[in-house]
């Protein structure tokens, strides 16, 4: 297996139509979750991949399941009977505008344990993948990614993190010092502009990037949203400018463009290819609404790249 990623899956219901959310008549089932938005992602790139996570043994929880099979990710599940799959609901008050809020105290994914890993297959991975969602979600699910890590670093694995601060689940004092002992652990950082700030106390990408390295990962991507990334790998910098496309959804455009680059990466592919390839993901990503839905293929990738619509109509 090339990539393992492990973390929290949740039910999403999504507003049928524009609103304040008690006023919506209905609202439509889907799920998300920044490690299995991932997942599918890389899938949808080729790349073989599994999701490790605790799903609640219910309607939520199976639905999780078949939609990562469908999706080409296979699954490595471990059914709790007495906690619920979590739920995020998002509410679209205003035409391009969202608020999503989170049932996830005491879900199954947050009583995720070290037991719970298989870690032959961790130790099988190219990348183990992680989040910071995990290590704030509870004692357990943070010592299941510490046993992951060190899993993955003994089999000689690329331990790759991606921040993905929740400030609803913890706060920063705490968070802080928890996200740099990870990242000083992993081999690859991913943060966005704030969360950088908030691990290093720098503002500048290039000082954030620095700062992150210095820690211990010999590679680090700054994630600017609109305004592109910056790119650290072993003495090389690279910045990359974002593609412009006609934004929908940005919810899940990080996750993509971690797919993105995780891909590129695996392909031996150089930095400024890498960073390519995550913007690209990421820019495509927003083209439609969901957490995952629009993650592209390869051939629309391709499209993109060659100045054309990556959507296919």
């Amino acid at each position: 297996m090339s990539v393992v990623t492990i973390g929290e899956s949740l039910g999403l219901l999504v507003a049928s139509r524009l609103g304040r959310l008690e006023l919506v008549p209905s609202m439509d089932l889907h799920f998300g979750g920044a490690e299995s938005n991932v997942a599918i992602g890389l899938a949808r790139l080729g790349v073989p991949v599994t999701w490790m996570g605790r799903l609640g043994d219910d309607a939520i929880g199976r639905l999780v399941e078949r939609q990562l099979r469908a999706e080409g990710v296979t699954p490595s599940i471990t059914r709790d009977a007495e906690a619920p799959t979590a739920l995020m609901l998002k509410e679209r008050p205003a035409a391009g505008a969202s608020a999503v809020s989170y049932y996830r105290a005491g879900s199954a994914g947050s009583r995720l344990a070290p037991a719970d890993l298989d870690l032959e297959a961790i130790r099988g991975a190219r990348v183990l993948h992680l989040t910071g969602i995990s290590a704030a979600l509870s004692d357990s699910s943070r010592a299941a990614l510490d046993a992951a890590i060190d899993a993955a670093r003994a089999a000689g694995a690329i331990v790759s993190f991606d921040v993905n601060h929740r400030s609803r689940l913890w706060g920063a004092e705490q968070a802080a010092p928890a996200y740099r002992a990870i990242a000083a652990r992993a081999d690859l950082v991913f943060a966005g502009d704030d969360e950088a700030e908030l691990l290093t106390g720098e503002r500048e990408p290039q000082a954030q990037a620095e700062a992150i390295a210095a820690l211990g990962p010999t590679q680090v991507v700054i994630k600017r949203g609109a305004d592109g990334a910056v790119g650290l790998a072993d003495g090389e910098r690279v910045e990359r400018l974002a593609f412009a496309v006609d934004a929908i959804d940005s919810v899940g455009a990080g996750d993509a463009f971690v797919a993105g680059y995780l891909a590129e990466l695996l392909a031996g592919a150089g930095l400024a290819e890498r960073l390519r390839t995550g913007a690209a993901c990421g820019a495509i990503a927003c083209t439609a609404p969901g957490d995952w839905e629009a993650a592209p293929d390869r051939a629309a990738i391709a499209r993109l790249l060659d100045g054309g619509d990556p959507v296919q109509r």
